[in-house]
C-alpha cells in the first residue's frame, strides 16, 4: 500500500504545492517577526507549526483518495457542518464579538471554517449531480438553498465577513456553471434588499462602523478609522524592499491590532516591503491559476467544480483581505490564506488543497494512460 502512494506522488501538481510552501514561509516569517514585539514567547508560531503538521497529514491523506470518495460523504460532511454552526448558539464561546469558536483546551475550532470545505464538496456534488442538464432556475434556486443556511447561521453569529465568503463561493461556481442574466440580475436585487435588512435589523453597531469607515476611511482615525488608518501606515512604509522583519514599527510596537491574523498583509508590505508584497501576489497567482488548470482539465464533472469552489474559496479571502488593509473594502476579520495566524483556517486549506491534488492526480492518471 505505501509504495501505491509512492507511485501517485509523481502525479501531484507539485507548482501548486510549491506555490502554497512559499504562501506559509512568508507567513510564519511575518507572525514570528510579530511575536518579537510581544516578548518572544512565540505561542503563535508554535500553534501555528502544530496546525501545519495535522494539515499536511490530513493533506496527504486526502490526495491519496480518489475524488469519488469526497463526493460519497459530501452529503454528511455537509449536515455535520450544519449542526456544528447550531451548536455554537448553546456551546459556543464569543471572540472579538462572534459566537464562532468552540474552545477545546487551548486551542480554538471555528467551524464555519468547515463549513467552507463542506460547501465546497456539497456544491461540487450537486453540480455533477445535475450535470446533464443546463444550467436553470432548478439548479440556480437548488444550488442557492445550499448556501442560504449556513451563510444565515453564520451571519447571526454575527460574522458578515465569513457568510460574505459562502455566498462568494456559491456565486463563482454558478457562474462558471452557466449563471443567466435574468439570473444574476434577481441575485443582485435579493442581495441589495439583503445588504438593507441587515443595515436595519440584523448588523451590529460595530458592523455598521466598519461600513462606513470604509466609505469615510479617515473620518475617525482615533476609534472606528484605527486599524484602517495603522495598516495603511504600515503599507506605505515599507516601500521598494521594507524595513525587514523584526523592524516595521506599526507591528513591533504594536500599533497595528491583529496583527497576526487580520492585518497580516499590512505587516509583510511594512517588513518586506514592494518586492514581498509582489512575491506573494505571485505564489497566489500561481496556485488559484493551478486550480483552474486542474478544473479544465478534469475528466468528471465532479472534480471539475471541487477545483472551481477552491479556487472561489481562496480568491474570495485574498480580495476581501488585502482589499480590508488596503482601506478599498470594510474590514471583515477573514484571514490570507495560507499566512494569517490561524489554527482551524491552516487545517481547512490544507485540506481543501489535498482533496484539489486528489482531483489533480486523477488528471495526471488518465492523461498518463492515454499516452501509453
Amino acid at each position: 500500500m505505501a509504495f501505491a502512494y509512492l507511485k501517485k506522488l509523481p502525479r501531484f501538481d507539485w507548482l501548486l504545492v510549491l506555490g502554497v510552501f512559499i504562501l506559509f514561509s512568508i507567513g510564519i516569517a511575518a507572525i514570528t517577526s510579530v511575536e518579537l514585539s510581544r516578548g518572544g514567547a512565540f505561542s503563535f508560531v508554535e500553534k501555528q507549526l502544530i496546525a501545519l503538521l495535522i494539515g499536511v497529514v490530513c493533506a496527504f491523506l486526502a490526495s491519496m483518495a480518489n475524488p469519488q470518495v469526497f463526493r460519497a460523504y459530501a452529503k454528511i460532511l455537509y449536515v455535520v457542518g450544519i449542526f456544528l454552526l447550531l451548536g455554537l448558539f448553546v456551546f459556543g464561546q464569543t471572540l472579538n464579538g462572534t459566537t464562532g469558536w468552540y474552545i477545546i483546551g487551548g486551542f480554538a475550532l471555528q467551524p464555519v471554517e468547515i463549513m467552507k470545505f463542506a460547501l465546497i464538496l456539497e456544491l461540487a456534488r450537486y453540480f455533477a449531480d445535475e450535470a446533464r442538464s443546463p444550467f436553470g432556475w432548478k439548479e440556480f434556486f437548488g444550488s442557492g438553498a445550499k448556501v442560504l443556511l449556513p451563510a444565515a447561521l453564520v451571519l447571526l453569529q454575527p460574522d458578515l465577513g465569513s457568510a460574505f465568503l459562502l455566498i462568494g463561493i456559491w456565486a463563482i461556481v454558478i457562474f462558471f456553471a452557466g449563471l443567466q442574466w435574468r439570473q444574476f440580475a434577481l441575485l443582485l436585487g435579493v442581495g441589495v434588499i439583503a445588504f438593507l435588512l441587515g443595515w436595519f435589523v440584523i448588523f451590529r453597531d460595530y458592523q455598521r462602523d466598519r461600513i462606513l469607515t470604509f466609505l469615510h476611511p479617515t473620518s475617525d482615525p482615533l476609534k472606528t478609522s484605527y486599524n484602517i488608518v495603522q495598516a495603511q501606515i504600515a503599507i506605505g512604509a515599507g516601500g521598494i524592499f521594507g524595513r525587514g522583519l523584526g523592524g516595521g514599527s506599526q507591528s513591533q510596537l504594536r500599533f497595528l491590532p491583529e496583527s497576526q491574523s487580520d492585518f497580516i498583509f499590512a505587516v509583510i508590505a511594512e517588513e518586506l516591503g514592494f518586492l514581498g508584497v509582489m512575491i506573494v501576489f505571485g505564489a497566489y497567482v500561481l496556485v488559484l491559476s493551478r486550480m483552474l488548470v486542474i478544473a479544465r482539465k478534469s475528466r468528471d464533472h465532479f472534480s471539475s467544480y471541487l477545483a472551481l469552489g477552491s479556487f472561489a474559496l481562496f480568491f474570495i479571502q485574498v480580495i476581501i483581505h488585502v482589499g480590508a488593509n488596503l482601506a478599498m473594502m470594510p474590514a471583515t476579520g477573514i484571514p490570507l490564506p495560507f499566512v494569517s495566524y490561524g489554527g482551524t483556517s491552516l487545517i481547512l486549506s490544507l485540506m481543501v488543497l489535498g482533496v484539489v491534488e486528489s482531483a489533480a492526480s486523477s488528471v495526471r492518471a488518465v492523461d498518463w494512460v492515454e499516452k501509453r
